[in-house]
């Protein structure tokens, strides 16, 4: 998981199983920036993704960058639309696994 990483939340769903949910949201940078925006997502709903896998790229001035995945699983919801203006902590995807 990644130093910006935020820990997996776990829940407990109908039955006895038990899935971790990672939440992708936009780090802080560390760099002085203007407007950042969704430029566009690499993973469709539904798709598999490892950690550290580019789920999507922002554009933050003339740089684009790949923003990975902070866990294993299935994507299971994007927040954001492509060109969609975003601020750091805002949340993106929402990326869940299934625990054995």
């Amino acid at each position: 998981m990644g130093a910006d990483a935020a820990p997996p939340l776990r829940q407990r769903f109908a039955g006895t199983a038990v899935a971790t949910r990672y939440e992708l949201t936009l780090p802080d940078l560390g760099m002085e920036q203007g407007p950042i925006t969704v430029g566009l997502w690499l993973v469709e709903p539904g798709t598999w993704v490892a950690e550290g896998d580019p789920v999507l790229e922002i554009l933050a001035g003339p740089a684009v960058i790949d923003l990975p995945s902070p866990g294993d699983g299935l994507l299971i919801e994007r927040l954001a639309d492509e060109e969609e203006p975003i601020e750091v902590g805002q949340l993106l995807a929402v990326i869940e696994a299934e625990d054995e």
